[in-house]
């Protein structure tokens, strides 16, 4: 670099038109769909792992073989379902095939909810912006902590005693 550069308006004209440019257009996603037609996605949450399908349909979702309100009774799970679709407007425009093992049920519904996501973005690339604004396609990474010995619980220690 034979120029002075004295500040970061120069730094940046001297960078543009480089590596920057090129970078962003040699990332171009292409769609992943097996021959089915179907996008698959392993979503997970807490201890829970969940394996996603989706594919153009009715809206209808199928979590260990059962329906939706049937495996999920309360609502606040099948809302959490419902998050990737409303985000990326595509409500009722997709089926879904899950099997889930693992944890409960809350996190085996944000485990699916991670799958949907994740699987809905290899299925049309163009949703990938609004689900990773709203955060759906990072695995929450929070578990339970392990606990300790001579601890009660993780942290917790036993009733301390003077005498």
């Amino acid at each position: 670099m034979s120029e002075d550069l004295k500040t970061l308006d120069d730094l940046k004209s001297v960078v543009s038109g480089t590596a920057a440019e090129t970078v962003a257009a040699a990332i171009v996603r292409e769609p992943k769909r097996d021959s089915l037609g179907r996008s698959y996605a392993t979503g997970k949450r807490k201890n829970a792992v969940a394996r996603v399908w989706i594919k153009p349909g009715t809206g209808k979702v199928i979590v260990n073989g059962r329906e939706q309100e049937v495996y999920f009774a309360r609502p606040v799970l099948r809302m959490i379902l419902r998050q990737p679709f409303t985000v990326a407007n595509v409500d009722g425009q997709f089926d879904v095939f899950a099997t889930v093992v693992g944890g409960g049920l809350s996190g085996q519904a944000g485990a699916v909810k991670h799958g949907i996501s994740k699987a809905l973005q290899l299925f049309d690339p163009s949703l990938r912006a609004p689900l990773k604004a709203a955060g759906f396609l990072t695995r929450d990474s929070r578990v339970v902590e392990r606990k300790k010995y001579g601890k009660a619980k993780a942290r917790r220690s036993f009733q301390f005693s003077k005498r």
